[in-house]
């Protein structure tokens, strides 16, 4: 098809006696009509022959590819609709003094620098020196942004925080 000496003016022909019917049609499943269509010109011009009924391959091809184009759709929505959610950091523990939502808020409302030392030191565990060596900072500033954050949080929380601010001595 594509080495036909006439392929570009049947082509064009066939664009402007069907295209927006074909794109109207598209619009039935999808908010990229154009795009499906173009999709399923390119793949007819790449066919080594071309069907019988290029016009009933034409609307079959379209109509697949605008309900596939929609349920990609879908999905990328229902994936960046989760995303957009704010993750429980917390769980609550149903009669601690700390309510999981203020505290994952407060946590959240860090500045990033402080909030990533703050969250290596707590729940990963991490030494202020592995710390610092992830961040890229000295022994000094890794313990220094985890003590800030810790004041900020408790600041934050209005609440004192009993996590004790000072590195455990294997450090």
């Amino acid at each position: 098809m594509a080495n036909d000496e006439g392929a570009p003016e049947w082509l064009a022909r066939l664009l402007d006696d069907h295209g927006a019917a074909l794109v109207l049609y598209a619009r039935q499943w999808c908010s990229t009509p154009e795009d499906v269509v173009q999709e399923a010109l390119l793949e007819l011009v790449s066919r080594r022959h071309l069907p019988d009924n290029v016009l009933g391959w034409l609307y079959r091809v379209v109509r697949n590819g605008a309900i596939s184009t929609s349920r990609g759709q879908s999905r990328r929505e229902r994936r960046e609709a989760m995303a957009a959610q704010p993750e429980a950091w917390f769980e609550s523990g149903g009669g601690g003094a700390l309510d999981a939502e203020e505290a994952a808020a407060a946590l959240a409302a860090l500045p990033v620098e402080l909030r990533e030392v703050v969250v290596a030191r707590i729940w990963g565990n991490l030494t202020y020196a592995e710390i610092a060596d992830l961040v890229g900072a000295s022994l000094s500033t890794a313990q220094r942004r985890y003590e800030q954050g810790i004041r900020e949080l408790q600041a934050r929380l209005e609440k004192p925080c009993t996590t004790n601010t000072r590195p455990p001595t294997s450090d």
